[in-house]
């Protein structure tokens, strides 16, 4: 690259790079350079060079507003990522508007994902323009955009048939009617965040489950009026591919629900079930036993009719178990932990949080300790017979790198626990 990029030659009176290297030549090139900072250095060469790198890039991230995003639709031609999110906890004044958006639709014609989370400015009336105008987009994030209804998003479920990723968390306008036109429009549906859509009910999950039967994720926690009657249409319907299920605080669902999962949903990774207290063991047991080669996270914190049976259970059969929650349930002793050192099925556990469990002992975390040596976090917050003080004169020895949170605030949130719930 030491040759000039334009007349003159360089000290060999060559001819000059731009005028020796095709297009094709320059992007082979670029294409070999790793470091972000060689990739912007190769467009500082000229203004060609520049072009080639601007047509190079696939992903934006940007505040702009509408004449800066016209600017930025030219140079970046083939942009298949743009995130415009903003701070939660800021509004930068005039943030994302409906006319960005219309610029959006009009200007990155291939865009693939894009993300709007708290865009608290946006209304139907620029979402409509999405839909219309990015027919191959795959991903939308709209959470906390709270403006939104189903009038502008059931126009993106029928015009971007393509969507597989839709995050409506925190819109407290969607209701069903949304979900009956993602059946309609997008069948290859994969994943749905919810939460907090306090207006969807069965009906709305049936129908999303008669369409889009290759869901693999779906978050409708605090969807009070979910209960049993749609999870177990999803779990039906979506057997072989649902692998992540999130059911935080839906007071609704139960013990049927738990079984339709257990019969369907061999698959099933991740199950996130806490509050639901109508959940007993009896489902829990045929879980264990349905998803043993495939269930990792189960959180079930608050279901107060959990005991040592389920535990035992799953800890027992499900070998891949790598993080469990079961916080309040204060059902649980010592024996759930007994007799797993000389079974062995504990080796892949690495977040166990048992906080406010006020009948575990210091001789229930001794069989922990002893089984799970790849535990990285253990919850024991507000239980009274498990201190910091006891465990140090048991002699207990905590696995290499592994957290214990014994008086924590239980509004702490540990990254090593929360990445797997």
């Amino acid at each position: 690259m030491s040759a000039s990029p334009s007349g003159g030659g360089g000290s060999g009176g060559g001819a000059p790079i731009n005028d020796v290297l095709t297009d094709d030549e320059l992007h082979a090139v670029l294409a070999r350079l790793g470091p972000e900072a060689e990739r912007d250095a190769f467009g500082l060469v000229c203004s060609r060079w520049l072009r080639i790198q601007s047509s190079e890039r696939r992903r934006l991230r940007a505040r702009a507003g509408p004449s800066m995003l016209r600017r930025l639709a030219m140079r970046f031609s083939g942009i298949l990522e743009l995130d415009l999110s903003q701070s939660p906890s800021r509004s930068f004044y005039p943030g994302v508007i409906d006319d960005d958006l219309e610029v959006i639709a009009g200007g990155f014609h291939d865009l693939r994902v894009l993300a709007l989370q708290n865009c608290k400015g946006i209304t139907d009336v620029g979402i409509i323009k999405l839909g219309d105008g990015l027919p191959c987009l795959q991903s939308l994030d709209v959470s906390h955009c709270r403006k939104l209804s189903d009038r502008g998003l059931k126009v993106v479920a029928l015009g971007c048939r393509n969507l597989r990723q839709l995050q409506i968390t925190g819109c407290r306008l969607i209701t069903d009617n949304l979900l009956n036109a993602l059946s309609k429009g997008c069948l290859n549906l994969e994943e749905l965040g919810a939460v907090g859509c306090s207006s969807i009910t069965d009906a709305g999950i049936s129908a999303l489950a008669d369409g889009c039967h290759n869901l693999r994720s779906l978050d409708i926690s605090k969807c009070n009026k979910v209960g049993d009657p749609g999870i177990c249409k999803i779990a039906e319907v979506s057997s072989s591919s649902l692998v992540s299920l999130r059911l935080l605080d839906c007071i609704k669902v139960g013990d049927k629900s738990i079984h339709s999962l257990a019969k369907f949903c061999c698959n099933l990774e991740t199950l996130v079930i806490g509050g639901c207290r109508d959940v007993s063991d009896k489902s829990i047991q045929a879980l264990a036993l349905a998803c043993c080669s495939s269930l990792r996270n189960l959180r079930m914190d608050w279901c107060l009719k959990i005991t040592d049976a389920s535990l035992i259970s799953l800890l027992c059969n499900c070998k891949l178990l790598a993080a469990i929650d079961v916080g309040c349930c204060d059902q649980i002793t010592d024996a759930a932990f007994q007799g797993m050192e000389s079974n062995g099925f504990l080796s892949e556990l690495r977040v166990l949080k048992t906080n406010n469990c006020v009948r575990l002992t210091v001789a229930g975390v001794s069989s922990v300790v002893e089984s799970c040596k790849a535990l990285e976090y253990l919850d024991v917050r507000s239980c009274p017979q498990v201190t910091k003080q006891n465990c140090e004169q048991a002699g207990l020895q905590f696995p290499a790198g592994c957290k214990v949170n014994f008086e924590g605030s239980l509004s702490e949130s540990d990254p090593s626990g929360d990445r797997f719930f």
